[in-house]
């Protein structure tokens, strides 16, 4: 196997690449067929024509020693939309939950402290705007409602609770990071993507926010400049020894300058392909270990035909089966502390799709807290 070196920022030589696509096929053409018709996972059975029920199974999987017992979630919803062109990820929330998140919470064995959901402003013409360089939409309201997010799980991190954060879109994770670093400063970030969200207003091609996250609590060209980031200005940075990115497909030139720059750790799907998840997995925790860690969870991570009800949808993500195994694998550490579940937007697709996606996004934060086959 190629030494961990060879992944750093993980655009490696051609002459070290190995192609195993067809590797790929396989497992993803079994992974679809036993995630259509098992009765293990909710999905829809080819045969009987008929949705399967997906269960839940408590494993108790590592506990962090950080949180408090008897375990308790801090459930937040945070139904930010701004930070993206398109209506709907506002009710992604309350959808997770009426799919019967608290039940599924319960039987794996924590109590559920549901903290509602946080108003979010909505822009305004008295809103000051970004005055450039480049483009920044709407960033007074979604600074704001960042700023909002960032105490609400400051708050619940400091009580030793795990903080589970449903958005909303992925510019949220601006304020669940922030908050986090706040209570616990060498925290790890997880963050699942198939985009890597580390564009500046300055080289942003949209100024849509949900695109930006990591570079404002990066601390990248002086975001406390931005009209309604003002806060960010004495809370902790995040170092980019601190953050591993997994399931990246889409990702913007000036992007790929930064993630070399900074010689952040980078997993894309090629290299879900050269080492199999659970090579990758391996790698991420090896580089994050003994770090308090916070898995932010964008489902457009997923391959489209598992999660379609996304607002920026990008074919070749993860498998049913992979998208699972990160979230267990990160459980599994015994160091997760706190999730977000982000993306998730009803108004797009049918209702199969929804329906679809809102279930893969249960089943995902089931897996991270706990859930298992047997």
């Amino acid at each position: 196997s190629l030494p961990k070196e060879s992944v750093k920022m993980a655009f490696i030589s051609p002459t070290l690449m190995r192609t195993v696509r067809g590797v790929r096929l396989t497992v993803q053409g079994t992974g679809v067929a036993r995630s259509m018709s098992t009765s293990a996972y909710t999905g829809w059975n080819p045969e009987t024509g008929h949705r399967v029920k997906r269960k839940v199974h408590d494993a108790h999987v590592p506990f962090p020693s950080f949180l408090a017992q008897p375990k308790v979630a801090a459930v937040i919803g945070a139904p930010m939309t701004h930070g993206q062109p398109k209506e709907g990820t506002d009710d992604g929330p309350d959808m997770i939950r009426n799919a019967g998140l608290h039940d599924e919470l319960k039987s794996l064995g924590w109590k559920v402290d549901d903290l509602g959901n946080l108003a979010m402003p909505k822009p305004t013409p008295s809103d000051a705007p970004w005055k450039g360089p480049g483009m920044a939409r709407h960033p007074v309201a979604v600074g704001k409602g960042c700023e909002i997010v960032m105490h609400s799980v400051k708050k619940a991190t400091q009580e030793n609770k795990f903080v589970l954060t449903l958005g909303g879109d992925h510019s949220i994770g601006a304020g669940t990071v922030a908050g986090i670093l706040q209570a616990r400063p060498e925290t790890g970030i997880v963050w699942v993507d198939a985009h890597a969200d580390i564009n500046t207003p300055s080289i942003s091609e949209s100024g849509n926010m949900h695109g930006m996250p990591l570079a404002l609590v990066m601390g990248l060209d002086k975001p406390h400049q931005i009209p309604g980031w003002e806060w960010l200005e004495g809370t902790p940075v995040l170092s980019p020894r601190q953050l591993v990115y997994i399931g990246l497909r889409d990702v913007d030139e000036a992007e790929r300058k930064i993630l070399r720059d900074l010689g952040i750790l980078c997993f894309t799907m090629y290299h879900v392909d050269k080492y199999g998840i659970g090579g990758v997995m391996e790698r991420i925790l090896e580089h994050l270990q003994h770090r308090p860690l916070h898995l932010s969870y964008d489902i457009d991570a997923v391959d489209p035909l598992h999660a379609p009800a996304t607002g920026t949808t990008v074919r070749g993500g993860l498998t049913f089966r992979e998208a699972h195994y990160v979230a267990e694998a990160v459980g599994e550490s015994g160091l997760l502390g706190s999730l977000d579940m982000v993306e998730v937007n009803p108004s797009l697709g049918s209702d199969a799709d929804t329906k679809d996606t809102v279930e893969m996004g249960l089943a995902l934060i089931s897996s991270a807290m706990g859930s298992r086959i047997v």
